[in-house]
């Protein structure tokens, strides 16, 4: 009876002593940032906008407002997809620049 109950208190010891991850379940690696989104939310009360491009979610588009709450934007709002366009001929045009004086 005494080695039984030495086993288990050493198996409880090692136990105890394992040391733990900090890694996240899988569960929750998976899940989107944006659940739902607003198709209105106004240009002028947005202070900045993040964009998420995850392999399980669809495009996420999060704006911190100025009163500082964080909502997730329709990706398709119009005045969000003006922003792109117009984001990405700049970034075109400043490549094609740099390239003429190379």
């Amino acid at each position: 009876m005494d080695v039984k109950l030495l086993a288990l208190m050493a198996l409880l010891s090692v136990a105890t002593c394992v040391p733990t991850s900090n890694a996240k379940p899988i569960s929750l690696q998976e899940r989107c940032s944006c659940r739902s989104t607003l198709n209105t939310v106004p240009e002028r009360s947005v202070k900045a906008l993040k964009f998420l491009h995850t392999p399980n979610c669809p495009f996420q588009v999060i704006a911190k407002l100025k009163n500082n709450r964080e909502v997730c934007i329709n990706p398709e709002t119009k005045w969000l997809q003006q922003y792109l366009k117009n984001d990405i001929n700049k970034v075109k045009k400043s490549r094609r620049l740099n390239n003429k004086k190379i």
